[in-house]
């Protein structure tokens, strides 16, 4: 008899992510307000390790506008990063 293995997702661990995930979205939107912008891009893009959606579901089956949320995620990290490296050159 074959055993699968669980990945240890649980209902707490997805509410935990969830709560992560937004604490870094809103750290980083204080940061940027502020006018610290790299520390914002930096907590921004560590937000992404935090999936707030179920991390079970594959990527191809999940419904689209979670798969749009994420990747406007990660062109806005990028977006930053640009912004960051290259804002400053005149």
């Amino acid at each position: 008899m074959k055993q699968e293995l669980s990945t240890g997702n649980t209902v707490n661990s997805f509410k935990i992510n969830r709560w992560a995930y937004a604490a870094f979205v809103i750290l980083s939107a204080v940061l940027w307000i502020t006018g610290d912008t790299s520390s914002a891009v930096i907590n921004f893009s560590i937000a992404m390790v935090f999936d707030p959606f179920d991390q079970e579901v594959k990527w191809g089956q999940r419904p689209l506008y979670q798969r749009i949320w994420m990747i406007a995620h990660v062109c806005l990290s990028f977006a930053g990063l640009f912004f960051t490296i290259f804002g400053d050159i005149k």
